[in-house]
């Protein structure tokens, strides 16, 4: 009963994660050429589903919503394989839920979904922000969530930690930083989307795991 409510909550908390954040990016055509509004408003509502979901599913899965965060845990040996594994399959199935819908209501007009996209064509760069980016995210996460005493106020932090790579990633990749915000969006758009997924999927991973490993370096008593 346990793993499948964590398995609901993270489902969950990926599907309104791709819903409103990506589906905010779709419909405002926020495209991170230039910092506008759109470019604000984006940033800021990927940093508000992690709050709104913080505190409400975080007290039943921990809220990672995010496979690079599920290795950070794993990596940092406070999660079991079998909940990694749990994780991950509830984050994916969330996240394509929440693009299927998002394609559903918007058909003609879904902008790209919020999907990533290389920086100037450039994989290499794509690949280096993106892991850059995700090594803040997570060891922001390791380090919040490490001692109870955060954890009034880690959910706050943690999203506007997210709103802040987004202000500088949207304009490079769209910002990514989780695997399955991109999946997602990726399968139902398809074309240069789905054909460079690859690459926010890998660097996320990169970036999840050297967050673990210099956390368990850096928050060593």
């Amino acid at each position: 009963m346990k793993q499948s409510k964590k398995f609901v909550a993270e489902c969950l908390g990926t599907f309104v994660l791709v819903f409103f954040a990506c589906g905010t990016a779709a419909v405002l055509k926020c495209n991170g050429a230039d910092p506008n509004a759109a470019y604000a408003l984006t940033a800021l509502a990927f940093g508000l589903v992690i709050v709104a979901m913080a505190y409400s599913i975080g007290q039943v899965s921990g809220c990672h919503i995010n496979p690079a965060v599920s290795l950070g845990m794993l990596l940092s040996g406070r999660m079991s394989v079998s909940d990694f594994v749990c994780y991950v399959i509830a984050q994916f199935v969330g996240a394509t839920a929440g693009a299927a819908c998002l394609s559903a209501v918007l058909g003609g007009n879904a902008s790209g979904l919020g999907t990533n996209g290389l920086y100037d064509g450039n994989v290499v760069a794509s690949l280096i922000i993106e892991i850059i980016l995700t090594f803040v995210f997570v060891l922001v996460i390791l380090a919040v969530t490490s001692k109870e005493e955060y954890g009034k106020f880690a959910g706050l932090v943690i999203g506007l930690t997210l709103t802040l790579v987004h202000i500088l990633g949207i304009h490079f990749t769209g910002t990514s930083v989780n695997p399955a915000r991109s999946f997602g969006p990726a399968i139902f758009v398809g074309g240069d989307a789905l054909a460079n997924l690859w690459v926010f999927i890998v660097a996320p991973l990169i970036g999840g795991a050297l967050a673990a490993v210099c956390w368990k370096w850096l928050g060593k008593e």
